[in-house]
């Protein structure tokens, strides 16, 4: 396999792009080629199958949806408090939206992951660790909850996400207004499970 990093990189980001426009029916190597302007049979160099194409993909997106340490930092650095975990959650958000394209493409990768075994054990583990890293950054913030008050975060933003970004039911919510919503909601006393 051709060994250049940043080329690799550049490929996987043009694919996420096809991958995001044209859904997954439209993602190729030749794609992928043309999206990059690079010259035909290129990305299957870097990618000798689909597969391989898409769990490059599944890598890429998540490398580009870390959290910038230093604002995981500040937050971490503030005393406990629905305000606190008010932020991450909008920092969440904002990280996900602020390419949609990107989450987009997300979102047609975990449906592609149904049907490729291998791309779902992968992307799964992916989302498993950035749940564990969620879960982390709340035990370590002295937040209130634990790993099923975390689940329902995810199960709710996934919601969210899915909705602003692509056909929705146009309530016309404040995102913001959703997101304190869930907080408080999430934090709040509750009966026991």
């Amino acid at each position: 396999m051709v060994r250049n990093p940043e080329r690799r990189a550049a490929l996987a980001d043009a694919g996420l792009r096809v991958l995001a426009a044209t859904g997954a029916r439209g993602l190729t190597h030749r794609a992928v080629d043309a999206e990059s302007k690079v010259p035909t049979g290129t990305a299957s160099n870097y990618f000798r199958s689909r597969d391989a194409l898409l769990s490059a993909l599944g890598e890429r997106i998540m490398e580009r949806f870390a959290p910038d340490e230093e604002v995981l930092a500040r937050l971490g650095a503030r005393e406990p408090s629905l305000e606190l975990f008010t932020d991450y959650v909008r920092y969440i958000v904002e990280r996900t939206t602020r390419e949609p394209d990107l989450t987009r493409a997300l979102i047609e990768l975990r449906l592609e992951a149904v049907r490729h075994p291998g791309l779902g054990r992968a992307l799964g583990d992916t989302l498993r660790r950035g749940y564990r890293e969620d879960l982390a950054f709340h035990a370590a913030s002295g937040l209130p909850g634990g790993a099923f008050e975390i689940a329902l975060l995810h199960y709710a933003l996934d919601g969210l996400l899915l909705d602003l970004l692509t056909t929705g039911i146009d309530t016309g919510f404040d995102p913001d207004e959703v997101v304190v919503a869930f907080v408080a909601r999430l934090v709040a006393p509750s009966p026991s499970r």
